[in-house]
């Protein structure tokens, strides 16, 4: 068991680095698509797509705090968590994890509209765009356009959780940025996954979006 006053590593630091990296690139895929640059926009939305694929990978072979099977709870748990009969958690808690999973697929589907999109001009096709008509497309271009508020306010829950949480005297933030937290009395430290994993998931995703982003063409 672990002591309270011993910091632990809860967050590996794959999980930590897609965190942050999505953190940022989608205020950027705004600001390129908005500003016109869209070469930008496209390699954002590239990168958005292979830090899902790596995410997802790595939810399954991550540390055990990564791993989907620790935070994905039955509506059971859930009820549990709210009505403050569980324990904290060391990782996400019940109602953290479906929120995790609804911002990765909210993501996907908005990087997947993208795939499917063209611009006006069609100067910027999306890599998959050949496979619709022109009109069906720029449909699909405006489904991504909408899909972005939905994206905004999952991350405005987010955010507003983190409040929550620190005005309760929790900190998240430090945690993700760190890596490093005090555990509950009584419970165990994550196991961290061995860095081949995280090597061999980034090659897989990086593969994956290379094949994509060629129209799905070797």
């Amino acid at each position: 068991m672990v002591s309270m006053t011993a910091p632990v590593t809860v967050w590996d630091l794959p999980t930590r680095v897609v965190h942050w990296l999505i953190a940022a690139l989608i205020p950027f895929s705004w600001w390129s698509a908005h500003s016109d640059h869209l070469p930008w926009h496209r390699l954002s939305g590239y990168t958005i797509l292979g830090l899902l694929i790596f995410r997802v990978g790595w939810g399954f072979a991550g540390a055990s705090t990564a791993r989907f099977s620790a935070f994905v709870a039955g509506p059971r748990r859930v009820r549990d968590y709210l009505r403050g009969r569980l324990g904290a958690a060391v990782g996400h808690n019940p109602l953290g994890g479906w929120s995790v999973l609804a911002m990765l697929a909210a993501l996907a589907v908005q990087v997947g509209l993208g795939l499917f999109s063209i611009d006006e001009d069609s100067l910027e096709p999306g890599p998959l765009s050949g496979l619709l008509s022109f009109d069906d497309a720029r449909a699909v271009a405006h489904l991504h356009h909408l899909m972005f508020w939905v994206v905004v306010g999952l991350i405005a829950l987010h955010i507003t959780a983190i409040a929550v949480y620190a005005r309760r005297g929790r900190n998240l933030t430090g945690p993700m940025v760190t890596g490093l937290a005090r555990l509950p009395p009584g419970a165990r430290a994550p196991i961290m996954a061995p860095a081949w994993r995280a090597v061999l998931a980034a090659a897989v995703a990086a593969g994956l979006v290379w094949f994509i982003a060629h129209g799905l063409k070797l």
